[in-house]
């Protein structure tokens, strides 16, 4: 059973101008590569400490929310240090500064990046052009975790203490709600503590339901989600998942989904009643094939996985083979 699973998981990866094609037999190497961070905790440019949110360029360029020295770090692939692009001065409010941030995105139209500035309570967009020594707030007094951009350049962001996932225009400080939204709760019209959140080309919105163990789909103009993975209460099954955090869903509506307190990566193809281990699900560790817990995720455009490792202070790649 799971071996079938397994082979109907696909990816069509739209982050370039070629849309590529993942078989659907496709299996990933169980055995990760540290392509940032792994040099211990700490604040040097070869290190990370407790990183959260990650993107991935078209040119395999990440991105880390490094959470606990407050800034955003650029890892070009290759590359033994990385290069601090926002934040980085310390914590604090001020415009240059961050304040453990969660999660981030690259707006291409603006050559920016939107940041989640987690301890702040605000959004603000830092400019990737040379010289830039400062953001500027977006969206305040917001108790962010997540965020994602549509194609109509919609921002998506999930608020883990109203227990909601709103929709706004840029410039917009008010925005409107699109998944919970109603106390928190187990409810099929409530969330607990959504954290990481994916948003596909029909607006429809996926989200880490965190504290429900669950992964929640939201259609556009929904009043209420459907479980689409997890929700069996946290567990180790195949059908549970414990804590869920970074998201990814393809065009197929097949689900990658960071499975933290489990140390796995669980994949979901549409309408399937359990899951497949693709990688991890080795005990907690720092094994080449292990995680300490896990946070975000990402694929680059030639179907490579990429996790945060984030007990392990490192960013480790899966080919696919």
């Amino acid at each position: 059973m799971e071996l079938a699973l397994l082979f109907l998981c696909q990816i069509f990866l739209q982050q370039s101008p070629v849309i590529l094609h993942i078989p659907v037999d496709a299996r990933w190497a169980q055995n990760g590569v540290t392509v940032a961070g792994g040099h211990g905790q700490g604040s040097a440019i070869n290190q990370l400490y407790y990183p959260e949110g990650l993107f991935v360029d078209d040119d395999q360029t990440m991105v880390i929310a490094d959470w606990y020295n407050d800034r955003i770090i650029q890892w070009k692939m290759g590359d033994t240090n990385g290069q601090v692009v926002a934040g980085g001065h310390g914590q604090g409010n001020r415009l240059d500064q961050l304040y453990r941030p969660t999660n981030m995105l690259i707006d291409k139209e603006t050559n920016s990046l939107i940041i989640c500035d987690w301890g702040n309570g605000r959004v603000v967009r830092w400019s990737r052009r040379s010289g830039t020594t400062q953001g500027e707030i977006l969206i305040d007094n917001i108790n962010c975790w997540g965020l994602a951009m549509d194609d109509q350049r919609y921002l998506y962001i999930s608020d883990y203490d109203k227990h909601e996932v709103k929709r706004y225009q840029i410039g917009d400080m008010n925005g409107t709600i699109v998944a919970g939204g109603n106390g928190k709760g187990a409810g099929l019209n409530q969330l607990n503590w959504p954290t990481y959140i994916f948003v596909d080309q029909q607006q429809t919105i996926y989200v880490s339901d965190n504290n429900n163990h669950r992964v929640m789909k939201w259609n556009k103009g929904a009043k209420e989600g459907i479980v689409v993975a997890g929700g069996q209460g946290g567990g180790n099954a195949l059908t549970q998942l414990s804590n869920p955090q970074g998201l990814f869903v393809d065009t197929l509506g097949t689900i990658y989904v960071a499975d933290w307190g489990n140390h796995r990566v669980m994949c979901l193809p549409k309408e399937a009643k359990q899951g497949t281990v693709i990688v991890g699900g080795n005990g907690g560790g720092e094994g080449v094939n292990q995680f300490h817990y896990l946070m975000g995720l990402s694929f680059d455009r030639y179907g490579n996985l990429y996790v945060v490792d984030y007990g392990n202070d490192r960013v480790q790649r899966f080919s696919i083979e």
